[in-house]
């Protein structure tokens, strides 16, 4: 006895709900859309959207295709896009639309298995399809699935905008772009038939970017029954600290470091003129300082990311990532070195601006070590350790290093009275350098007039030189060598 009851249907869905990557990528092919055809005349915007379709459906779903036809379904978009390329008529856009929709189908399709299949998958694609937009959406608002997606990307979110915020204060540059940012009135943008065209553009893309195939022929009935939700499961604190967090959060951050990076490649190491109104003193003195706070957060985001036995230890997508992230962070802190420097060429020397230098280096190193670590799979101890060894030979050079007297030499070598330009030298801070400045001071003196209040406070120095030296207990090596310098400078002069 044949049976009247239609043929029963088989849904073979890629994934549920509406997963935040899947629509981002569907909110900004419906951007491009509105930017290309709303309002437009059509023609090679076809195509150029066809091409963006393709690569975010490709994207979006590279887990799933079959790769045994992917050059076949290559051919097929390239063939019916040419058509659209000569002219967009109705022919053409028809032809381009079923390319797409059979290259969709080809490589997606688990059921596809003859004609009438191939006929039943483009009915579905493009007469059915569209509607589980508005199915998805409802189903992606229920409590699980928000909270689970808010525990995924509340850290990446949060941190990139810290990190945004430090870098608009680090980059002048940056601050006069988000300053020109003026979107104006948003109402005057909005109207009932641009809404309807957002509307139907994601109603259009979603079926390409959330693939969802049934075998069989439709019934109205199959339309309108909605799959039961995947049950997810809670979220936990662990959450916030996943494998799927710190993935988020690395692609984010190596995008928002690239755009520093490039304008320190341009402007920093390239010398490439700057705008009129922003020097290039003021570009690299504020961005001097942010940027060691940006690595150092860096730094604790990515031992907190790969902590031993972590989830993202051992991923072979998050370690290529990391690695990528923490050497865009030894270029910010080389940049942030170079920026100092050259700030300190224009305004010379002093101790924090020193202090500054070797802080740098620090982090610089710890970065690196911190890279060796993840490379090494060493401890946190070990990590400790090297920073600490690290540390202490900085220090430890630190207390062999003249630094008074290096810098009163570097500012009265670099001032506009030895060098031609810069600034003019700050005498006042030189004299508060205390006794081993006198050899930079006395050359300052040659270069310029000095007045007898100056005089008077150099030669108090040098009385305060002569006390030390007198009293056994406060001998030292660099003030006896300071001493037999000023000694023989006195004979040279009282000879002459």
């Amino acid at each position: 006895m044949t049976s009247l009851a239609p043929p029963q249907t088989e849904t073979q869905p890629i994934a549920t709900g509406l997963p935040p990557a899947k629509g981002a990528a569907t909110l900004a092919l419906a951007a491009l859309a509105d930017w290309l055809f709303f309002g437009q005349q059509l023609g090679i915007s076809v195509v150029i959207f066809a091409i963006a379709l393709t690569g975010a459906a490709l994207a979006a779903n590279f887990g799933q295709l079959d790769h045994r036809r992917l050059l076949l379904a290559g051919l097929i978009v390239v063939a019916g896009l040419l058509p659209a390329v000569e002219e967009v008529n109705a022919i053409s856009l028809t032809i381009a639309v079923l390319a797409l929709g059979i290259a969709l189908a080809l490589t997606t399709n688990p059921y596809l298995d003859g004609l009438a299949e191939g006929a039943a998958s483009l009915l579905d694609l493009f007469l059915t399809g569209p509607f589980r937009f508005f199915r998805d959406v409802v189903s992606a608002f229920n409590l699980p699935a928000v909270t689970r997606g808010f525990a995924l990307w509340l850290v990446p979110l949060l941190l990139s905008a810290l990190f945004v915020a430090l870098f608009v204060a680090a980059n002048p540059l940056l601050e006069k772009w988000i300053s020109q940012l003026n979107p104006g009135n948003p109402a005057s943008y909005l109207s009932v038939s641009r809404t309807l065209f957002w509307i139907a553009a994601l109603a259009a893309v979603w079926p390409f970017i959330q693939v969802g195939w049934r075998r069989g022929f439709l019934t109205m009935a199959d339309t309108i029954e909605f799959p039961a939700c995947d049950t997810i499961e809670p979220v936990n604190a662990m959450d916030f600290l996943g494998a799927g967090t710190i993935l988020r959060s690395l692609i984010l951050f190596n995008l928002l470091f690239a755009i520093q990076t490039i304008l320190d490649a341009i402007y920093l190491w390239g010398n490439a003129a700057l705008p009129a109104d922003i020097t290039y003193a003021a570009y690299a003195h504020r961005g001097a300082y942010p940027l060691i706070v940006t690595a150092l957060l860096a730094a604790a985001f990515v031992l907190v990311a790969m902590r031993p036995g972590g989830p993202a230890e051992h991923s072979r997508v998050i370690r290529p990532l990391v690695y990528l992230w923490v050497g865009q962070n030894v270029l910010l802190v080389i940049s942030s070195m170079l920026r100092l420097d050259a700030y300190v060429q224009v305004y010379l020397l002093t101790y924090w601006r020193t202090a500054a230098f070797v802080w740098m280096l620090l982090v610089a190193v710890g970065l690196v070590l911190i890279l060796a670590r993840i490379v090494l799979r060493r401890s946190n101890q070990w990590l400790i350790q090297g920073n600490l060894l690290a540390l202490t030979f900085v220090v430890y050079a630190c207390a062999l290093i003249n630094f008074a007297a290096i810098i009163a030499d570097y500012n009265v070598s670099h001032s506009r009275e030895a060098y031609g330009k810069g600034v003019n030298l700050d005498m006042d801070y030189l004299l508060q350098l205390g006794p081993q400045a006198l050899p930079a001071i006395d050359r300052a003196f040659q270069l310029r007039y000095a007045n007898p209040v100056l005089v008077s406070r150099r030669n108090c120095l040098v009385e305060q030189q002569h006390q030390q030296m007198a009293a056994w207990r406060s001998w030292g090596f660099r003030g006896w060598r300071l001493q037999r310098l000023l000694d023989e400078r006195e004979k040279a002069t009282a000879a002459s």
